[in-house]
């Protein structure tokens, strides 16, 4: 464990740019596909998706500073980016934080999609929990865990509804 002065503010402060980052690539991709005629389901859910990530963030912004960080739930972290890139990467332009399909489109089968139907939730799910269990904070990976599964419950859900129809 160690505990380096600002350590925790350039973590978190990767992370903070990292998902801000990925809104602009997130709605410039969704701009596109809905331009192609493809279409968004479950715009219901999608704030509450979007509230438990900003107070997930938030909070780890005023209780993640001057705690002990654990380098190895670091470094899981960084290979959890990774498998998020690979995700991105996978899904190139049709990659969004909603849920937008191409008509006629077929689904992904490579990349990580070989192995899991949904790859970044995974990500995501573990995120949630190995971030905050790296500053010793497991009550807040505890709660938002709890949340985002009651969220993608949801999600899930209506993506698999939605994507149904490109099953063949």
């Amino acid at each position: 464990m160690t505990s380096s002065a600002g350590a925790w503010y350039l973590i978190l402060g990767f992370v903070t740019l990292q998902r801000l980052a990925e809104l602009w690539l997130a709605e410039r991709n969704r701009e596109r596909l809905l331009a192609r005629g493809a279409i968004e389901h479950g715009q219901a859910h999608y704030a509450l998706i979007v509230a438990v990530h900003v107070l997930w963030l938030a909070a780890l912004w005023w209780w993640a500073p001057g705690q002990p960080i654990d380098l190895r739930l670091l470094v899981a972290f960084a290979l959890l980016q990774a498998a998020r890139l690979w995700v991105i990467g996978t899904l190139g332009e049709r990659w969004t934080t909603r849920i937008i399909v191409l008509p006629d489109a077929s689904l992904v089968s490579s990349g990580p999609y070989r192995f899991v139907n949904h790859p970044n939730y995974v990500v995501v799910v573990l995120e949630i929990a190995v971030l905050p269990l790296a500053f010793g904070l497991w009550q807040i990976a505890a709660i938002f865990s709890l949340l985002n599964a009651a969220v993608l419950a949801v999600r899930i859900g209506v993506e698999n509804r939605a994507l149904g129809s490109l099953r063949r």
